[in-house]
């Protein structure tokens, strides 16, 4: 997962709930370097992307279909 963090910015905090999450996978389609399934249904994702990220983050939780993931504001 990416590492290019701002250093006056914290990351982005995201969070999925694996109990409504069906693994349709929009999320990995949307957003390849922040969201994968490995197997049948093992979702794995970065929990803190740069907030610069947020645009291709954003659109991972918009594809969600069961509206799984959460995208919180970076610390300051």
């Amino acid at each position: 997962m990416p590492s290019d963090r701002s250093p006056s910015v914290g990351p982005l905090r995201v969070s999925v709930d694996l109990n409504l999450c069906q693994a349709y996978a929009q999320c990995c389609y949307a957003a390849p370097r922040y969201f994968r399934i490995d197997g049948h249904e093992a979702l794995f994702y970065d929990p803190a992307p740069a907030a610069s990220d947020r645009i291709e983050i954003e659109r991972a939780r918009l594809a969600c279909p069961v509206q799984a993931i959460r995208v919180q504001e970076p610390e300051a």
